[in-house]
């Protein structure tokens, strides 16, 4: 990806959360731009400068043959939220690329997930690394995976 895509993030962000349904027409969206995001078919709940929560309901197409979560669809939603808070947070003329994903599984995840993040928010399109962590827990509270995702930031490259 060679521009930033946190101005308009924001834009649609702000535009359809103050619709009625407006999260899921913004995590659908998403999910038709980001094609592997979207097929866990998780919720975005909060967007923020630094600050992303995405919902992930239990359901078939996500589960492993042990009923449970499925790995693979922990690591997408993991990614997913770090990628929304920092994209989100990114100044214009700004960009970032994942570089490297590290995911531990605590434990089983069954039922509906919730992945929060919180983030520095770059003050300038400077290249360098920043890593965010994103916590994955159960409906009661409980990790059930941790995130760490490394991503590269810097200026937009000219198209």
């Amino acid at each position: 990806m060679a521009q930033s895509i946190g101005p308009g993030l924001r834009r649609a962000w702000r535009s359809l959360n103050a619709l009625p349904a407006g999260r899921r027409l913004f995590s659908g969206l998403l999910g038709r731009y980001v094609p592997y995001t979207g097929t866990i078919g998780a919720t975005v709940d909060v967007l923020e400068p630094g600050h992303c929560v995405v919902v992930l309901r239990e359901r078939r197409r996500v589960r492993n043959h042990l009923d449970s979560i499925h790995a693979m669809a922990l690591a997408n939603l993991g990614e997913m939220t770090t990628g929304l808070a920092l994209m989100n947070s990114l100044p214009e003329k700004a960009r970032g690329i994942l570089k490297r994903f590290d995911i531990d599984y605590i434990k089983k995840a069954r039922g509906q997930l919730t992945a929060e993040c919180y983030c520095e928010v770059p003050g300038s399109n400077e290249e360098r690394g920043i890593d965010v962590a994103c916590d994955i827990r159960d409906r009661s509270g409980e990790v059930v995976s941790h995130v760490v995702a490394h991503w590269l930031v810097g200026p937009e490259r000219d198209s």
